[in-house]
């Protein structure tokens, strides 16, 4: 007697566990072939509530932590995603995602690269300032708090990656909003991260649409800054009119889908996007 195949309920990734979501609303999830892949769940707008203030709780911690740790913690994720490649591969294939293994080994290679940035980057975007009085001037980068990342559509895997980890070296949180059409092996991702080093609520992961969760992004009070990498105007339109009303930074990156796997996107400069620059006087010792 043929066994009954038990297809896997990928569900959402908030503060380093992995609930359902708060409405119950299952989708399922279908390959280019029409096979099932298995069901995903629907992000909330309660769901992206508690998503933020996960990642608030995670992000002082994180951000106190060493560049160095920092640095090691991203090495750490790349790791594990090496061990986990042909799982990840198998995924993105299922899923229509040509060249699959390529992605995934693009993904790890990206890691590695911002995990090398962590102690780097204050020193390429700081400065030591020339002052008329007796003090040392400091300008210096600090991580703006909690980001709100929007996916690509495709690349579903490295898109994510892309985005995220320039968000993370610096000491932010995020909360992710993944593929709409491509939206599991975000989970898988995420699974991935959950056993690295990685702390919990720093990597916050949603399936949904954006139709429903971008205005929630740019209306949100406690969110401090949108990294837009949809591609899509009408989501970029719901999330700069937003920001327009607290003031939160908004930052588009609009590559093409084979661009993601370029240099333009480990671009150093989009770490700029998610931090302030902040100065500091000291008196020079006599």
């Amino acid at each position: 007697m043929p066994r009954l195949q038990v297809l896997k309920t990928y569900k959402l990734a908030i503060g380093g566990k992995f609930p359902r979501g708060e409405s119950g609303r299952v989708r399922p999830a279908v390959g280019p072939d029409g096979a099932s892949l298995g069901n995903y769940c629907i992000a909330s707008r309660k769901d992206f509530r508690e998503a933020v203030v996960a990642a608030r709780k995670a992000q002082p911690g994180w951000a106190k932590a060493t560049a160095y740790l920092r640095g090691q913690i991203l090495y750490r994720a790349a790791e594990m995603l090496q061990q986990r490649h042909a799982e990840l591969a198998a995924e993105l294939s299922r899923a229509g995602t040509k060249n699959a293994a390529a992605e995934v080994d693009a993904c790890i290679d990206r890691l590695v690269h911002h995990a090398g940035w962590t102690d780097k980057f204050p020193q390429l975007f700081g400065s030591v300032n020339p002052v008329a009085t007796s003090h040392f001037n400091f300008t210096f980068p600090e991580p703006t708090g909690v980001v709100a990342v929007v996916c690509p559509d495709a690349p579903a895997l490295l898109g994510l990656v892309s985005l995220v980890a320039p968000a993370i070296l610096s000491g932010n949180t995020v909360v992710v909003l993944a593929s709409e059409t491509r939206p599991l092996p975000a989970i898988t991702f995420a699974e991935v991260l959950a056993t690295s080093d990685l702390p919990g609520g720093v990597v916050n992961i949603l399936t949904g649409t954006r139709a429903e969760l971008a205005p929630q992004f740019a209306s949100h009070m406690d969110v401090n800054a949108i990294v837009d990498g949809s591609g899509d105007a009408e989501t970029g339109t719901a999330l700069q009119s937003g920001t327009a009303l607290n003031l939160k930074r908004y930052a588009k990156r609009a590559l093409g889908e084979s661009e993601w796997a370029s240099e333009k996107a480990e671009d150093p400069f989009w770490i700029l996007d998610t931090v302030e620059m902040k100065t500091a006087w000291h008196p020079v010792g006599v």
